[in-house]
């Protein structure tokens, strides 16, 4: 069964760029994928997205069947989602190690939250989790979906 991911964590990064991921996070990422797991660009916020590695590999196949000889929204979301993906394994300690190319995009330094958001993870820069939540009152209404739910 697929574990759903939870919880806001202000982590740190070194500065070799790894990271400790939470315990309890850390032993459900074991119990699911053993330690395997993708890293990738989120596609619309300058953030990380940290997927078990049987969830992305699903989601992958997914993403590189869109149609995209007419629509430029599919190779963006091809060229960002495919095109920075990085396999990561957690070692002993449950660190991972993020790519230059990955901090760079996302603007990660030494502090930095890791969210759970059901299926997969995202990691921020705290400074931009803390500049979206600023901004997020400001955003979009909800979806019709998201109106009936009971919250």
């Amino acid at each position: 069964m697929e574990n759903v991911y939870s919880g806001s964590y202000a982590i740190s990064m070194d500065a070799k760029g790894r990271l400790a991921i939470p315990a309890r996070v850390r032993d459900e990422l074991v119990a699911e994928c053993g330690g395997r797991l993708v890293v990738t660009a989120h596609h619309e916020e300058r953030c990380l997205l940290l997927y078990p590695e049987p969830h992305w590999l699903q989601l992958a196949a997914q993403v590189q069947a869109l149609p995209n000889i007419r629509s430029t929204q599919a190779r963006r979301l091809q060229r960002l989602l495919l095109g920075y993906a990085t396999p990561v394994e957690m070692d002993n300690n449950g660190r991972i190690l993020l790519s230059p190319t990955l901090r760079e995009f996302a603007g990660l330094e030494k502090d930095l939250m890791l969210t759970g958001l059901g299926h997969k993870l995202e990691i921020w820069s705290d400074k931009g989790w803390n500049d979206w939540l600023d901004e997020a009152g400001e955003a979009d209404d909800l979806p019709d979906e998201a109106l009936s739910l009971n919250l």
